[in-house]
């Protein structure tokens, strides 16, 4: 009971330093753990088309193969800004995610919402009242696998 009762207060001490430490101090330690290995994702949404994104992010990463594994539900949908050019690790597209803005949600606006074919059928009129701030949300987006770096 005694040892039991020890490891509760080591938890409850580490709990109130993380909380005590602040976002800033989190992130900056976030940081120094940081690898430049990035990770590549193929995305999915209602029409079944697929296109890749990268994440450099090892949390974001961590959580891209927690859903894809099924260890969570939590955030399942993508979002991020987009670029309007072509990347090398997902030719299929004119534009993709910016990978410093990628996340992962669970509810969105709809004014960033849309699939993949009406983003690229559309793109010259991104940043504009479609997709402002270049933000898109695609509600009905899910990771399916995880790809090798190109």
């Amino acid at each position: 009971m005694r040892r039991f009762t020890s490891r509760i207060a080591a938890l409850a001490a580490a709990a109130a330093l993380a909380l005590s430490m602040g976002p800033s101090a989190l992130a900056e330690q976030s940081d120094a753990h940081r690898t430049d290995a990035p990770a590549y994702f193929v995305f999915t949404d209602i029409t079944r088309e697929e296109a890749v994104l990268q994440l450099d992010d090892p949390a974001k990463i961590q959580h891209a193969r927690d859903l894809i594994a099924g260890v969570t539900q939590d955030r399942p949908h993508v979002m991020g800004k987009i670029i309007k050019r072509q990347a090398p690790y997902n030719p299929r597209w004119s534009y993709h995610y910016n990978p410093e803005t990628v996340d992962f949600f669970d509810l969105a606006i709809e004014v960033c919402d849309a699939t993949l074919p009406y983003v690229e059928d559309h793109l010259d009129e991104a940043g504009g009242a479609f997709l402002p701030g270049l933000y898109w949300c695609p509600w009905t987006s899910r990771l399916i696998r995880e790809v090798p770096p190109q």
